[in-house]
């Protein structure tokens, strides 16, 4: 098969000579990026593809770059053919050379693409061959280089070089950090202008911090919340700004709050595992709550990896006879991990016995540490054109700043995990779905069942999600005891959750009080609803928070007294 730049001579005989010195700069323009993608092409191409669907793919390449070779002789629209924000400025498609080598770079991707979906073999192995033509496509693309990019071109001959000089500032800048920045990191500041509703840390170990919220409304409900965040991620992704903080939303509406601040991990717990982080973390943070509250029972919530750990606590008091949680939220996260989308792809035997190897308890040392910063590329990663290739063209390319955004700040500041505990999550999890199967694995000394938290639970997910996709997190509501509310909202993993009812944006599905097998036969019967999924949750948590009590005059108690203000030392330190 032809490589991706190469034009057949038998397909340009008979066709009007065209101007030797635009053909020359075209040449020279396309040469980089045709070699990169000659090898792509050559990799794919040498994989086992059905002989019929490579001659279909090859006769449509032929014909297509056929018509965009005769398009550029004729004068024709230079216009991609779908959208495409990379080549929307217009001085893409004001110079023929830069034109034609989008097009050909958008043909290209689409039938390495083509040939990566007729693969012959398994599904794993077709899906992670798609995945890495997909990264090396989207490096590949013409945008990424300032020799194939006009519109970075033009800007650096206005500003005088300037923008190339601010490039390399840029650069040299995020090399140092060891990160692409994302957002003006010099705007924010944790505790001044971010994680900023008020309140205060009044329990510590070396694993968290418990902060007590303090009271919006003279009555508070009798019934305390606690929420576990992600410890993968830190907690103020729920305490942005005061318009978009779930935190401040749920103090607002009466409840005494508590939320877990995890320590961003470091050598002084490298080795802890995932039994002292539900132990010494989630079951001591729900204790504390209890005996700071003299309440029986609590509402939780969890988030993501946080849901898992909730839920994974409270299985393990279950087996105890101890039934804490009065109810229970879970938000974009998996107890079944049976459909786990694109991180699949990188999850096998092989792979988790070398993370234990060299992170694990076995390992020299009896642990390591996961450094934040690998978890934080992996996540950008699997979406390279929004949270990396934009960042390298517009910084590096361009000499801009990117503007403030307090989300991309906080995606931003990673965290740590100790190697032993991070590893058992990957196994009994990702690798071998030990966690839904009852009484499969020990925890804290106790057989865990999930069937046994048969508390009410409201089950959220986001229909856009490609870290936690909405049909994996449907089965929790098979995997759980009691009754469920599922409920779906629109976008992603993070902006589908920190939707506030104010901004008035997207919308959620709702369905009937049963919740059948399959995913999509409970979204066939849902009803979807404009704005924020917040209001129906926050209706629901009222059912179970018991009478209005008047609010606490002061934080925590005599035993659990205030140690600093919210949000704490724990969530300040940054990844090493």
């Amino acid at each position: 098969m032809s490589t991706p730049f190469a034009i057949d001579s038998a397909l340009t005989a008979g066709m009007p000579a065209f101007p030797a010195e635009m053909a020359a700069n075209m040449a020279a323009q396309t040469q980089a990026l045709g070699d990169q993608m000659a090898e792509a092409w050559k990799a794919v191409a040498s994989l086992n593809v059905a002989p019929t669907a490579l001659a279909d793919l090859q006769s449509a390449y032929l014909k297509q770059s056929t018509e965009l070779w005769n398009q550029m002789l004729g004068g024709g629209s230079a216009k991609p053919q779908a959208p495409d924000r990379r080549f929307a400025a217009p001085e893409w498609a004001a110079n023929p050379g830069s034109a034609y080598t989008a097009q050909m770079y958008l043909l290209n991707s689409r039938t390495l693409m083509q040939m990566a979906d007729n693969l012959e073999g398994d599904e794993k192995t077709k899906a992670r061959i798609r995945f890495a033509v997909q990264q090396w496509v989207d490096a590949a693309s013409p945008s990424n280089y300032l020799a194939l990019n006009p519109e970075a071109q033009r800007k650096a001959l206005e500003s005088k070089g300037q923008s190339i000089t601010k490039g390399l500032e840029h650069l040299w800048h995020d090399t140092r950090q060891g990160h692409v920045s994302q957002t003006d990191e010099t705007v924010f500041e944790v505790g001044r202008n971010v994680a900023t509703t008020e309140g205060s840390v009044v329990f510590e170990n070396p694993f968290f911090q418990l902060i007590e919220y303090k009271p919006l409304t003279p009555k508070v409900f009798e019934r305390p919340m606690l929420f576990v965040p992600p410890c993968i991620n830190k907690y103020y992704i729920l305490d942005l700004q005061p318009e978009n903080s779930l935190i401040r939303y749920t103090v607002e509406q009466g409840h005494r709050l508590f939320v877990i601040s995890w320590r961003n991990a470091d050598e002084s717990i490298k080795t802890a595992t995932w039994d002292q982080y539900i132990d010494e973390a989630a079951i001591r943070a729900i204790r504390v709550v209890q005996e700071i509250t003299g309440a029986k029972t609590i509402n939780t919530l969890g988030f993501c990896v946080g849901g898992t750990i909730l839920s994974t606590a409270l299985a393990v008091l279950a087996a105890r006879g101890e039934k804490p949680a009065a109810s229970m939220t879970l938000l974009t996260a998996f107890l079944d991990f049976t459909a786990t989308g694109v991180l699949d792809l990188f999850i096998d035997e092989t792979m988790v016995a070398m993370r234990e190897m060299t992170l694990g308890p076995d390992s020299p040392g009896g642990g390591s540490l996961l450094k934040g910063q690998e978890l934080a590329t992996t996540f950008s990663f699997l979406r390279p054109n929004d949270l990396v290739w934009n960042y390298v063209v517009g910084n590096y390319l361009k000499g801009e700043t990117p503007p403030p955004f307090d989300l991309l700040y906080w995606n931003s500041d990673s965290t740590n995990l100790p190697g032993p505990m991070y590893c058992w999550y990957l196994r009994n999890t990702y690798l071998e779905n030990n966690l839904c199967k009852a009484n499969k694995v020990t925890v804290c000394g106790e057989k865990v069942d999930l069937k046994k938290l048969d508390m009410p639970a409201y089950l959220y997910a986001s229909r856009e999600d490609h870290i936690v996709p909405w049909d994996g997190a449907y089965r929790n509501t098979q995997v759980l005891g009691g009754t469920t509310r599922f409920v779906l909202g629109a976008s992603g993993h993070i902006a589908g959750v920190i939707n506030p009812p104010a901004k008035g944006k997207r919308s959620h599905w709702i369905g009937g009080a049963a919740q059948p097998a399959q995913a999509q036969d409970w979204f066939d019967k849902a009803t979807e609803h404009p704005g924020s999924w917040w209001t129906d949750w926050a209706a629901w948590l009222k059912g179970h928070a018991g009478k209005q009590v008047a609010a606490p005059k002061a934080p925590g108690t005599q035993q659990y007294k205030a140690i600093e203000p919210a949000p704490g030392r724990y969530v300040k330190a940054k990844a090493s």
